[in-house]
């Protein structure tokens, strides 16, 4: 079974700058598939995910947030970022090394963003600047570092 997280940045800012900012070493990052416009890497070894980068037009998310409230976002262009995870990977290696190239990616860019997990559950917003955390149990519950919050 595989778990997947999907950051998505608002706007239109470039595929390839956003794959660099993914990558803990030059060496991972996301390259051109077989379609230009996608770019990805293979990492279970290295980061625990395969992650892939493509830019896109007429989006909508709709994700469960605190509360099971719901949550829909609708960004009229914008760049996702896939992290794939195998289940055995994911507490040990892939979310710690996620959460880390989200913080990269966050640190580099200033647009609107979210992390979903699983098309299903909001685990981060980033509006106007301001960057919050949503479902706390699913952070507690990972331990992972939120210091790239502020």
């Amino acid at each position: 079974m595989a778990v997947e997280f999907r950051l998505v940045l608002a706007g239109d800012p470039p595929v390839a700058e956003v794959a660099a900012l993914t990558a803990a070493d030059p060496r991972e990052v996301p390259r051109p598939t077989s379609n230009p416009a996608l770019l990805s890497a293979r990492l279970y070894d290295q980061r625990g995910y395969a992650i892939t980068v493509r830019a896109g037009t007429n989006g909508y998310w709709e994700a469960e947030t605190d509360g099971e409230a719901r949550w829909e976002w609708e960004p009229a262009k914008y760049v996702s970022v896939t992290f794939s995870m195998r289940a055995d990977d994911i507490a040990a290696k892939g979310i710690p090394n996620m959460v880390a190239a989200v913080g990269r990616v966050l640190a580099g860019r200033d647009e609107d963003a979210a992390l979903v997990q699983d098309g299903n559950y909001l685990l981060l917003t980033r509006t106007d600047g301001v960057i919050r955390t949503h479902r706390p149990d699913w952070w507690h519950h990972y331990h992972v570092d939120r210091s790239f919050i502020g």
